[in-house]
């Protein structure tokens, strides 16, 4: 093969390389950026949160101790005490004493 084809050939490798490698970095990006909240239990009973998710609920009941990941994308969780809050995703519920912190 002359020279100039064999150039060109690796230079089209060399592209379609770098392409992936561009996706592969946008995917990671955008896939890493996404956190889920936590809710931590640290009373000695269970406690549990509603959850409302794409006009969806559920309870997510947690047990003495226990510590969950939930709501990656935002949601509306209602609190132990009947509050309403809004969460993006990258808070932490915090329940102690029946009392749920959300920092």
């Amino acid at each position: 093969m002359p020279c100039e084809m064999q150039q060109r050939r690796w230079r089209h490798r060399y592209c379609k390389m770098w392409k992936s490698v561009v996706a592969a970095i946008a995917f990671l990006a955008v896939g890493g950026s996404a956190f889920a909240a936590s809710a931590v239990n640290k009373d000695a009973e269970t406690r549990t949160l509603i959850v409302t998710e794409g006009g969806g609920k559920t309870e997510l009941a947690l047990a003495a101790g226990e510590t969950v990941e939930f709501c990656p994308n935002g949601c509306f969780v209602t609190l132990p005490n009947g509050d309403l809050e809004a969460l993006t995703g990258s808070e932490t519920v915090e329940i102690s004493g029946g009392v749920a912190r959300i920092k």
